[in-house]
């Protein structure tokens, strides 16, 4: 009861600090399984430049599974704070127990599809001959841990919604320490090279999802897994799947999205452009992860609000959040301008690729402050129930703006159209999500909305 009243009657920046602190930790964790993998594995001698372009090819394969993780979790972890907000904790327990069911079944799918296929899917991602080799041994030991990568997102993005962000981001910090010590030992020690850097990732995962079901086993969760909902209930099913539809139309279009980067930087650049694609990605994740932190923190204040009819709390949460990620993105963009050398170096020294990245860099990721308003404004929709207005938001920088574009320009300017397309679209969807959701709080307060001002009861 003390988390519920809080919710609803605390002051929303403190509210928003306590949920998106663990929230940015947790994301940033969840970044470095993937960037860490990726410096370790670009500072690999004599082959690092050519590995690191091996893990660039799987990215899309990742972020497949990476989609089906958020469809469960994100999708679950909304419904279980509006079942919360309305005083319904037997269905945010069936939707928890639903969780784990769903994260099996769809692992296990993805995991055989993935390696019964994967040497044509990485052929048609944009593997040569020279590249494929790495791609195949880091790709299939990843796949084998997909059962644990998707339950591990899941269960964990749900503690927050169970008012337990602390541990939520504990677990994710205790999971990537995993990964980052024994990274090293696996590639360098063990000389596993590639396989290593996969085989450590896998573990890490494996910790999350144990971590997390031990938590929800302890006495210091209020909502627990019980075994009668395990069985999927398809009423409960659709709800997680209607919420998590959008993040996962984004993942799967940010797939199409690195499929189509891909072949169109091997056009245009050869190898090395796909192994700088992968460092500007790495980079990228490191900005992103901190703002859909504070998305994701202000999720469950969002969604708590729209269930109790506490709309102007709702807008003051979606604005503090939005305003807060222009500001991180401006001081990653200040950053990025002033230590390109130093920052493209972590991943690799290989003169060439660092030409390349350095310049791929600046040129897309120099729209980042609209994206602010953008992840914000898809957090918001996904809060209050609206999945179609989230999807459309996530099709729209990803699909229907951003891939044309990279077809056009890339024809126009060669690689540096490549690079220009996304913050192109970042601006375009950056505004149009703004207009939304002002359209939104205008029918459910009836008052104007200004981005610039916070309304307050």
């Amino acid at each position: 009861m003390k988390k519920e009243l809080t919710l609803q009657n605390g002051d929303i920046k403190k509210l928003l600090l306590k949920y998106s602190i663990p929230a940015i930790i947790s994301m940033l964790v969840s970044a470095l399984y993937n960037v860490v993998d990726r410096i370790f594995i670009g500072n690999m001698k004599d082959i690092g430049a050519l590995a690191i372009t091996g893990v660039g090819i799987t990215m899309p394969i990742v972020t497949i599974v990476l989609a089906f993780s958020m469809l469960i979790g994100i999708g679950a972890t909304a419904n279980i704070s509006i079942k919360l907000g309305k005083k319904r904790r037997d269905s945010a327990e069936k939707i928890l127990g639903n969780i784990i069911t769903l994260s099996v079944v769809f692992g296990v799918i993805i995991t055989i599809l993935g390696i019964i296929y994967k040497n044509p899917i990485l052929n048609a991602f944009g593997a040569s001959e020279n590249t494929l080799k790495y791609a195949e041994e880091y790709i299939e030991i990843i796949l084998y841990g997909t059962v644990f990568n998707i339950m591990g997102y899941a269960l964990n993005s749900s503690i927050r919604a169970d008012g337990s962000p602390k541990i939520c981001s504990i677990i994710m910090v205790f999971s990537c320490l995993v990964n980052i010590v024994l990274d090293p030992i696996f590639i360098f020690t063990f000389g596993l090279g590639i396989k290593g850097a996969a085989i450590a990732t896998v573990l890490s995962q494996v910790m999350t999802a144990v971590l997390s079901i031990l938590y929800y086993m302890s006495k210091k969760s209020d909502l627990k897994i019980k075994k009668e909902n395990l069985t999927l209930d398809r009423d409960i099913v659709k709800l997680i799947l209607a919420l998590g539809i959008s993040p996962f139309t984004m993942q799967i279009a940010t797939s199409m999205v690195q499929v189509l980067n891909n072949n169109a930087l091997k056009t245009y650049g050869g190898d090395l452009a796909i192994g700088a694609m992968a460092t500007v990605n790495a980079v990228a994740l490191l900005c992103f992860m901190p703002v859909y932190g504070i998305s994701q923190g202000a999720q469950p204040i969002i969604g708590y609000n729209f269930g109790a009819k506490q709309y102007r709390r709702m807008e003051e949460a979606y604005k503090i959040s939005a305003w807060s990620g222009v500001i991180i993105f401006v001081i990653s963009l200040l950053l990025i301008e002033i230590f390109p050398k130093a920052i493209v170096g972590l991943f690799n020294k290989n003169p060439d690729i660092m030409a390349i990245s350095i310049h791929g860099m600046r040129i897309y990721l120099m729209a980042m402050p609209a994206i602010g308003f953008g992840m914000a404004g898809s957090n918001y929709f996904l809060a209050i129930g609206e999945g179609k207005a989230a999807m459309f938001l996530s099709l729209l920088r990803q699909v229907i703006l951003l891939i044309p574009l990279i077809m056009i320009f890339s024809k126009m300017y060669g690689l540096t159209g490549v690079w220009l397309a996304q913050p192109i679209c970042d601006v375009i969807a950056g505004t149009v999500t703004v207009i939304m959701v002002s359209k939104n709080l205008r029918k459910h307060d009836g008052s104007n909305f200004s981005l610039f001002k916070i309304r307050k009861d």
